[in-house]
């Protein structure tokens, strides 16, 4: 099984006082388990680096890029990628999703992933599952 990491699940993980911690944090640990494999993009670890920067968990951003990269597991959206998701940003596919969700859901149909670790709405709506 391929699981899309989504900047709100990274968060909800790294971050022990959001609201979404206790459940990101079980479904983390389901997914190392059954050994899914995880892929992202590098939009969504630059997302993760801006958001933590002041946080003490910063680091776990820099520990996930390693890992990511290591495991060939990083993926760079494509220029098709970035021109698609634009245009999906800007006829507000989504409910209005952000630019970063939107190369995500480009990303995710290119390599037919199903499933994110999030619980953003957005990515519910893009017709994916959405992991707690």
């Amino acid at each position: 099984m391929i699981v899309f990491l989504d900047t709100v699940g990274l968060l909800a993980l790294w971050d022990e006082s959001d609201q979404w911690h206790p459940a990101a944090h079980a479904c983390f640990i389901d997914l190392l388990a059954s050994r899914a494999d995880l892929v992202t993009t590098s939009f969504v670890l630059l997302e993760c680096g801006n958001a933590v920067a002041r946080r003490p968990y910063r680091p776990a951003v820099g520990r996930l890029r390693q890992q990511l990269e290591q495991g060939n597991r990083l993926i760079a959206p494509t220029v098709t990628d970035w021109q698609s998701a634009w245009a999906a940003y800007a006829s507000e596919e989504a409910g209005g999703a952000g630019i970063v969700d939107h190369v995500s859901f480009v990303v995710m149909r290119r390599l037919g992933v199903s499933k994110a670790f999030t619980n953003d709405r957005h990515f519910r709506s893009a017709g994916f599952e959405a992991m707690f």
